[in-house]
């Protein structure tokens, strides 16, 4: 499993080899500068879209961060071999789209262009309907519960054996679905 630190390390080596400052990278990713801070200093638990912008930024893909193992060929992964992958709060900014645990499908694969992963999402209070948006593509898969998911001014809920592809241009957001806790399939691509 990576931690928060480790991730915070990985990021902290990348921008220093590209001879960046936190400030600069924060200018150049878009993200408030708390954000590149925090994550450098493993005390916050990282979203997606924020570390696809910082990712994108330093010129390396999403998984870099996640994993970073230069194993080539396939990844077979066993059902009691799936580890949580870094422990992100939510895919969005700002939201409190509910408790997101990640366990990652391809760690180990550093040439991928796609990032697998089974997420598990417990509702958590309020919900801030503030959507994200980045670029890429993602499907979505449930196996367990119902998930939420807002696309622009539409709103889907995703049952068990139920996908859904989207463009993650447009504005969205996922999260839990009536205060129930879910489990579903996420692959997202981000073009490198």
């Amino acid at each position: 499993m990576t931690s928060s630190s480790t991730l915070g390390t990985k990021l902290t080596t990348l921008r220093e080899s590209l001879q960046l400052t936190q400030v600069e990278l924060a200018q150049r990713c878009d993200c408030d500068l708390s954000v590149i801070e925090g994550l450098e200093a493993g005390q916050m638990a990282p979203s997606l879209a924020p570390l696809i912008k910082i990712t994108r930024a330093l010129g390396v893909r999403l998984g870099t961060l996640m994993d970073d193992d230069d194993s080539i060929g396939p990844v077979y992964l066993k059902a009691d071999d799936i580890a949580e992958a870094t422990r992100m709060h939510s895919l969005e900014t700002v939201s409190d789209a509910g408790d997101l645990r990640f366990f990652s499908l391809a760690e180990g694969r550093a040439s991928r262009h796609m990032d697998p992963f089974i997420i598990t999402i417990s509702p958590t209070g309020e919900i801030d309907h503030e959507l994200s948006q980045h670029e890429g593509e993602e499907f979505l898969y449930g196996i367990d519960g119902c998930v939420e998911i807002e696309y622009g001014k539409e709103v889907y809920v995703l049952h068990p054996g139920e996908s859904l592809y989207y463009d993650s241009i447009v504005p969205h957001q996922v999260r839990a679905h009536e205060g129930q806790s879910a489990k579903f399939l996420a692959v997202v691509y981000t073009p490198f």
